[in-house]
């Protein structure tokens, strides 16, 4: 079965969301039935952006993100895996929105702690190593534009290890992060999209950003 055939597709307008699945999202997260629905109008033009098919591909999220369908990026390719909770691909709308809520101001700080972790756990070890730290780090720093030298990296990667590692054993676990979070709430702020909160008032910026170049 093809991918568009699997995915849930939500291709009719806002005003015949089912009012039953909308109650249901939003009592799963942090969104409110308004919310959600709202939520919808920006999922289409996400999901509209190449496919059309009523779900967000890898290109349209990159596209969304970037303004550039095929840039190879590993964050956001780490956030799209994450988003994508059935693991088959693409982003359904139920995903969407289960997903999004983890960056609602209202969400619990252990969610957020607990995303962020296994967003840098590449290898779903429980465990983030300096390998994987390494290569988050040169991915923010390339979507940033920013160069630096080898020296400077390792630096980064030896301060950040021996600030969060209190265990000393060459890798963080959940414990870990949770305790440097917890004193480090710049990580938390990161995570937390004050927009969500007036969801129904106005789109993210990103979302004028879905038009294919030529």
């Amino acid at each position: 079965m093809s991918i568009s055939m699997r995915c849930f597709c939500f291709t009719r307008s806002r005003s015949k969301v089912k009012h039953q699945q909308s109650s249901i999202l939003a009592s799963e997260t942090s969104f409110t039935v308004n919310e959600v629905e709202a939520l919808f109008d920006l999922f289409k033009k996400l999901s509209s952006s190449i496919f059309d098919d009523g779900c967000i591909h890898k290109e349209e999220f990159q596209l969304a993100l970037f303004r550039n369908s095929s840039k190879q990026n590993l964050l956001a390719s780490r956030v799209f895996d994450m988003f994508d909770i059935k693991h088959n691909g693409v982003i359904e709308f139920g995903e969407f929105v289960r997903s999004l809520s983890i960056f609602h101001p209202r969400a619990s700080e252990d969610k957020k702690i607990e995303f962020a972790f296994k967003l840098f756990d590449l290898r779903k070890t429980g465990y983030i190593e300096h390998s994987e730290l390494k290569k988050m780090v040169l991915a923010t720093l390339n979507e940033s534009e920013v160069t630096v030298s080898d020296d400077i990296v390792e630096s980064i990667l030896e301060k950040t290890m021996t600030e969060v590692d209190s265990k000393g054993d060459g890798r963080i676990d959940m414990e870990e992060w949770k305790e440097y979070a917890t004193k480090n709430p710049s990580l938390l702020k990161i995570m937390t999209l004050p927009y969500l909160k007036d969801i129904t008032m106005a789109f993210p910026s990103f979302v004028l950003h879905t038009e294919v170049e030529d």
